[in-house]
């Protein structure tokens, strides 16, 4: 057996119910970054205002996509269907996030938010581990009465 099915094997096995919660509110700040990243749209238009065509391209490619992934990977984690694909999904981007983002000269900044990326991170790794749980659409026990 690979090592990824005895993984998602034990995170199957093994999930309380508390880390329910936990996923669900993962989902919900997934969904509200995806939000905040299209309303604050416009710091992508001034990058790519002096920007080569191509440049500018891929850039807004990378912003939809980012926007795309978070709103659609935070609702199928807080309802927990296909939890494990999205938080893989969404992984490179919280790396990205939290390696070239936040990591700046001006890290002690008031209001900084390297430690909800570093946060959210850390709950998708977990997730990609865990797994949906009871508390999720796919779980068939979760819908019977």
């Amino acid at each position: 057996m690979s090592t990824l099915k005895r993984m998602q094997n034990w995170g199957d096995r093994n999930h309380p119910v508390w880390l329910d919660f936990f996923r669900i509110l993962l989902g919900l700040v997934l969904i509200w970054k995806g939000v905040a990243f299209y309303m604050n749209i416009g710091a992508f238009n001034t990058l790519m205002h002096n920007a080569h065509l191509g440049t500018a391209v891929g850039i807004s490619m990378i912003a939809h996509f980012i926007i795309l992934v978070h709103v659609l990977g935070g609702i199928a984690i807080a309802l927990g269907t296909y939890t494990r694909t999205f938080c893989l999904i969404n992984l490179p981007i919280l790396i990205g996030a939290v390696f070239f983002i936040n990591l700046s000269p001006l890290i002690l900044r008031p209001y900084s938010e390297l430690w909800l990326s570093v946060s959210v991170l850390i709950g998708l790794a977990i997730f990609i581990i865990e797994g949906n749980g009871i508390l999720s659409v796919d779980n068939p026990k979760s819908l019977s009465a």
